[in-house]
């Protein structure tokens, strides 16, 4: 049988597509990879949802029963991590299976996606699947401009829309996913990236409340401050989590109706970390751990929760494999389906003992659209960051030009955080003594080095980096992480990285005064 691609303009020799159709399964045990029982993919992004908040987790205001429901009757993963605390790079270095760093402009906020990075999503295709998605693909970007003819996620599926809350999207993403399946062509295996829009702010400011969660269950992390109003954000966020998993439930009954659910492989995370002050758009545990479970029916044995350390990067082989394709080539994750497959539980496989992570741009923040670059090795014991332009302000730059040309009120920047009541409580209480500390956690320029226990320090306020006791931690995750950064040709460890600072946005571009 012979596959055509259909993603014209797209760089892809006919040799390498005829390596992909005939790749050998390199886990014999797979049966349900074999030709004619290939399985289906189920990919569930959420936008902007940190670890630990499911319920089965243990967070007591988010209800998360479909989520948990992948999580017992597949793997419940305690370590895996985002490639990056932004979206739209997040999400490309899991179409690709390659650090955010190695794919150019994909790996900024909202810029382009060069074609000649291949797309797990189009691999697929052109072994036989049927592809698409609904709500969120890759985003926000411009792959037009690329020269690509759909979004790297596959065509779209996002016709069908409901009735929805004040600030929730109005896509019925489950009643596009049936449409996709009534579509799908007899036999065909099918590829579907279900990306909700939720919790991405803005919120309904105390829907949580209004829909009757308590502010006492709310798990307040340990870099906010304990307050009425933080709880109230924090349920808030919760509610459009819960939004997500009511669309992930009606999806997984649709697929228990037309008998799919056994042979579909269904992997269910989040592109990056919760929008709060000092977590998305940072590289602490809040902006890049995320929640995840994988369920694949008889193949992955169900019950068990895995600690092993996994990352973005990794998906994309791990969805080629399951189809009995081998990896891309220039992918530079490590497939998972031996993890998957395993009986074990706790620690399974002893080889991975880190994982990568990094952001450049995210949001307009600074003079001349400049990024704040971050590089991250995260082991089972420690996180280190490598901040390469200490000088300029994290969490964006404090003041900024009003439309009319004139300088704003200091406090009125800081746009890497997502404007929210939480960044508001801190900015207006930054003076009060039990608040201050809070506000310049999230906005204070950081040191060069962020080392940080994050057995004993989830939060990630104690930064180590200096203490002579753990001076030989610090040298070994810099050694760690530099080696890894040369061995995939890292701008920023190689010749700076200003090749970053040159990359096209195409979102909105606000005015900041020159840093002195």
């Amino acid at each position: 049988m012979i596959f055509v691609p259909r993603a014209p303009g797209r760089l892809f020799s006919a040799s390498l597509l005829l390596i992909f159709v005939l790749g050998e399964l390199s886990q014999p045990g797979i049966a349900a990879a074999e030709e004619g029982r290939r399985p289906n993919i189920l990919l569930a992004i959420a936008d902007d949802q940190s670890y630990p908040y499911a319920s089965i987790y243990g967070d007591t205001s988010t209800n998360t029963p479909a989520f948990d429901r992948i999580a017992r009757e597949g793997v419940l993963f305690r370590n895996g991590f985002a490639a990056s605390p932004g979206c739209s790079p997040s999400r490309a270095a899991l179409l690709t299976g390659r650090h955010t760093w190695q794919i150019e402009h994909a790996g900024t906020h909202a810029s382009s996606f060069s074609q000649r990075y291949d797309v797990y999503p189009d691999l697929l295709e052109d072994a036989g699947y049927f592809v698409g998605y609904t709500g969120k693909g890759w985003s926000p970007g411009n792959w037009q401009t690329a020269g690509r003819t759909r979004n790297p996620a596959g065509p779209q599926y996002s016709q069908q829309k409901m009735k929805s809350p004040q600030g929730i999207s109005n896509t019925d993403y489950a009643a596009n996913f049936a449409t996709f399946l009534k579509e799908r062509p007899a036999d065909a295996p099918f590829c579907f990236w279900y990306g909700a829009t939720e919790p991405h702010r803005s919120y309904k400011k105390g829907i949580g409340e209004e829909h009757g969660k308590k502010l006492a269950d709310a798990q307040v992390p340990g870099f906010l401050p304990d307050k009425p109003e933080i709880r109230s954000d924090i349920l808030d966020y919760s509610f459009e989590i819960e939004w997500f998993d009511q669309h992930l439930g009606r999806m997984l009954a649709t697929l228990e109706e037309q008998g799919l659910l056994e042979n579909t492989l269904i992997v269910v995370t989040a592109d990056n970390g919760m929008p709060f002050p000092r977590a998305k758009a940072n590289c602490y545990e809040s902006g890049i751990h995320v929640p995840l479970a994988v369920r694949w029916g008889a193949q992955v044995p169900a019950g068990r929760t895995v600690d092993d350390l996994v990352g973005f990067v990794d998906l994309a082989p791990t969805f080629l494999e399951a189809a009995g394709l081998k990896p891309h080539s220039e992918m530079t994750g490590r497939s998972l389906l031996g993890l998957l497959t395993s009986e074990k539980s706790g620690l399974v496989d002893p080889t991975r003992t880190a994982i990568f992570a990094a952001r450049e741009r995210h949001s307009s923040s600074r003079w001349n659209n400049l990024a704040y670059p971050m590089r991250v090795i995260r082991t089972h014991d420690f996180l280190y960051i490598r901040n390469f332009r200490p000088d300029r302000w994290p969490a964006g730059a404090p003041q900024k030009f009003e439309s009319d040309g004139s300088l704003g009120p200091l406090h009125g920047g800081y746009h890497d955080i997502d404007a929210c009541p939480s960044l508001t409580f801190l900015i207006e209480h930054r003076d009060d003594p039990d608040i201050s500390g809070y506000f310049h956690w999230a906005v204070d320029k950081r040191p060069a080095e962020e080392l940080f226990d994050v057995r004993r320090d989830p939060a990630n306020v104690n930064n180590l980096a200096d203490d002579p006791k753990y001076a030989d931690v610090a040298s070994r995750l810099r050694s760690l992480l530099e080696d890894e950064l040369r061995r995939t040709s890292d701008p920023r460890l190689l010749d700076g990285g200003d090749i970053f600072e040159s990359y096209q946005r195409f979102s909105s571009i606000r005015k900041f005064p020159k840093p002195e």
